[in-house]
């Protein structure tokens, strides 16, 4: 290399622009990704479209165009093809009120309209506090006073005479508000390191378990009495509710304790490091991070409580179910249960499928920012 030598970088040349590669998307880009995607994929597409044109046509015969909608003569439903609905039209206050008063369903009704609005409430996360728990608590007595009555000039009405959908949504929402604190407690206990503590709720989770609800129903509502003191009695209603949220918070208590399991320890380390308490940091760090882990499986349970409200009939409390079977003993509507008994099918898939759905909506909203 010679003294005074210089040296020249050549500008490397930009490359023309180039145009963005056209992005596939629209109807036929989701049908070949989900329907014609491979050979297997287009058998099976193929034939489920052969079953819907041969299976579609007729049902929409039998549930709409045939069917009949209207009338008090189950006589007019024999002498036509299709579905009667008139059965629900008929039969309805029984298949949703039970044998709630009939000159008292206002009461019922309003009582289904508190639940639901506080239902859709819970769902906006600006109502998301401490208060929120104690709407439901105040909803709950409302709710209470409405069936029971006896108060500010309602007739009173014992719960054996409560059913239908009002039963349903009430034994429902008392098992997951009761049910829920209690399982977060066992979870905790679970995983305490005092020896007694942990043995109980470990015993009590493994116990309750163990057996079906059937059982535990009938243990609340034909056992529990015999071991109460003479002439001390506790409401049947009172018994399957209390079976119902302790068989739940049993289930939860090991989806909850899955979803502590899987925080970190150095959230943990971290907590005790700057100084919180025991309560301190289970509530302000452990606890929210594991419920949002644990979301999913723990909305399922919940959907499950909601169906398991059906075993109530079995110890003679009539949910919305058992009031359709009751409805249906009419022998000159019994040839339409199916009718009716869809009807009630659909009622349980809306509110289960909403449920559903708010699970993925609060899921998604808890998750946001989170996966980079």
């Amino acid at each position: 290399m010679t003294a005074g030598a210089s040296f020249s970088f050549a500008t490397p040349k930009s490359s023309p622009r180039r145009a963005a590669p056209a992005r596939e998307a629209g109807v036929i880009l989701w049908l070949r990704e989900n329907l014609f995607g491979s050979v297997q994929n287009t058998v099976m597409t193929l034939l489920a479209l052969w079953a819907l044109f041969v299976t579609i046509p007729d049902f929409m015969m039998w549930a709409f165009v045939d069917a009949v909608w209207q009338t008090e003569d189950p006589g007019l439903c024999r002498q036509a093809a299709g579905a009667c609905w008139a059965v629900v039209a008929e039969k309805h206050r029984v298949m949703l009120f039970g044998t709630f008063p009939y000159e008292e369903h206002w009461r019922a009704v309003l009582a289904i309209a508190v639940i639901l609005a506080m239902a859709v409430a819970s769902a906006f996360k600006r109502f998301w506090s401490y208060r929120l728990f104690l709407s439901w608590l105040l909803a709950t007595a409302a709710v209470l006073v409405l069936l029971l009555g006896g108060v500010f000039g309602l007739e009173p009405v014992g719960t054996h005479e409560w059913g239908g959908l009002p039963l349903t949504l009430l034994m429902f929402v008392g098992t997951v508000v009761g049910g829920m604190p209690l399982a977060v407690l066992l979870a905790l206990g679970r995983r305490s390191s005092l020896p007694a503590i942990k043995a109980l709720c470990i015993g009590f989770i493994e116990i309750v378990r163990g057996v079906p609800l059937i059982t535990v129903l009938f243990m609340a509502s034909l056992m529990f009495p015999l071991f109460m003191p003479e002439g001390l009695t506790i409401n049947k209603f009172l018994r399957a509710q209390i079976g119902m949220m302790l068989f739940f918070a049993a289930y939860a208590a090991e989806i909850v304790r899955g979803g502590l399991q899987a925080i970190p320890r150095g959230q943990y380390e971290a907590a005790d490091a700057i100084g919180l308490s025991y309560w301190q940091k289970t509530t302000r760090i452990v606890l929210p991070q594991a419920l949002r882990i644990v979301l999913p499986a723990l909305m399922n349970d919940i959907i499950r409580a909601f169906k398991n409200t059906t075993f109530v009939s079995i110890i003679g409390l009539f949910d919305v179910l058992g009031a359709t079977s009751t409805a249906l003993e009419d022998p000159l509507w019994v040839l339409y249960a199916l009718e009716a008994y869809i009807f009630i099918f659909l009622l349980y898939f809306v509110l289960c499928f909403a449920m559903s759905k708010y699970s993925e909506h609060v899921e998604r909203d808890l998750s946001a920012g989170r996966n980079l």
